[in-house]
């Protein structure tokens, strides 16, 4: 009775589409596409030098998702309706499959946030320390561990089969989940940015007015001036909050403008676009911001090895804090005029 069900539900579906002006699995195809190219160009910017983290294999797996939902949507969009392993797959099971997955995305933003928080404060705090190689395995084991976690809550929540259950019957056309999730992590982010800012907004003026861009072991980076009328120590968090801001707001202004304007006008994306590999470099950033912040005073230890951000160089922000004199080292290539 149930496969009988869900035939016909894939028959009326296939008769719905079939009298669409634009197929919309073809329009499907295109975004995720899109994506997968706009994931390729994020990864092939990055820098090379990077830090083992949970967050780069966890992007690295997000990217091979997205390339497996557009082979299989790829090769039911082209035979259309077939039979593999005793299971009949039609144009119906693309936006089934879709629907799967933007559910299995739109539950991973806080399990991921997590994950990579609690990663950041262990390097940090040197309670484990792995070998390479097992580290390497650590984090591959508990990237699939979330992944097969959170595929099996959505699988198994009574609330999202009855969801899929009801759109399947009910409905002919194809709505995605859109996170929560997201939402609340994108406004708490820019909620606390904002913050920072409003708490600095002077110190933030004026290093703007003074910062300089220069060359520092073969590196362009950001040169903020040295005051010698001012305390400058690793410890001194009211010194170093105006200059993660410059450097932040350097690398991500046009993407915290577009988080601004998702959430003034609550636009909903679908949770299968909304997680993708800018927006997980994005939060990297701003974790690894908040934990050197809050760990400055452990900035000066050799025992520890810094996470390295493959977008933004903060060591900018340390680098007056411990060489005095760089002027006379390395000489400035441009001024930066506000």
């Amino acid at each position: 009775m149930t496969a009988l069900s869900s035939e016909n539900c894939s028959l009326q579906y296939q008769l719905h589409q079939a009298n669409q002006p634009l197929d919309g699995n073809c329009l499907l195809f295109l975004i995720i596409l899109g994506k997968i190219l706009l994931n390729i160009l994020t990864l092939g910017m990055r820098r090379k030098i990077i830090y083992q983290n949970f967050m780069e294999y966890f992007c690295i797996s997000l990217a091979f998702i997205d390339l497996l939902l557009l082979v299989n949507i790829s090769i039911i969009f082209y035979f259309r309706d077939f039979v593999l392993l005793g299971i009949r797959f039609t144009k119906y099971h693309i936006c089934l499959f879709t629907q799967i997955i933007s559910f299995t995305y739109g539950f991973l933003h806080y399990p991921v946030f997590l994950t990579a928080c609690i990663d950041y404060y262990l390097n940090f705090s040197k309670t484990t320390k792995l070998a390479f190689k097992c580290q390497k395995l650590f984090y591959f084991f508990i990237v699939i561990l979330i992944w097969i976690s959170v595929l099996a809550y959505v699988l198994g929540d009574p609330a999202v089969y009855h969801s899929l259950k009801a759109q399947s019957i009910y409905s002919y056309q194809c709505p995605f989940y859109s996170s929560t999730q997201s939402y609340w992590l994108s406004f708490a982010m820019v909620g606390i940015l904002f913050m920072a800012f409003l708490t600095s907004w002077s110190e933030v003026t004026a290093l703007v007015q003074a910062v300089r861009m220069t060359s520092y072991m073969n590196e362009t980076i950001l040169y903020f001036p040295f005051s010698s009328h001012c305390s400058y120590t690793l410890s001194s968090k009211k010194t170093l909050l105006p200059k993660f801001i410059i450097c932040f707001l350097g690398t991500w202004l046009p993407f915290v403008l577009l988080q601004v304007i998702i959430l003034l006008l609550k636009v909903q994306i679908p949770a299968y676009i909304e997680m993708n590999i800018p927006w997980l470099y994005f939060v990297n950033s701003f974790l690894i911001a908040t934990v050197y912040w809050f760990n400055c005073h452990k900035l000066n230890s050799r025992d520890i090895a810094l996470p390295v951000d493959p977008f933004v160089s903060w060591k900018c922000c340390f680098i007056p804090l411990t060489i005095h004199n760089l002027e006379q080292i390395e000489k400035p290539i441009s001024i930066i005029i506000c």
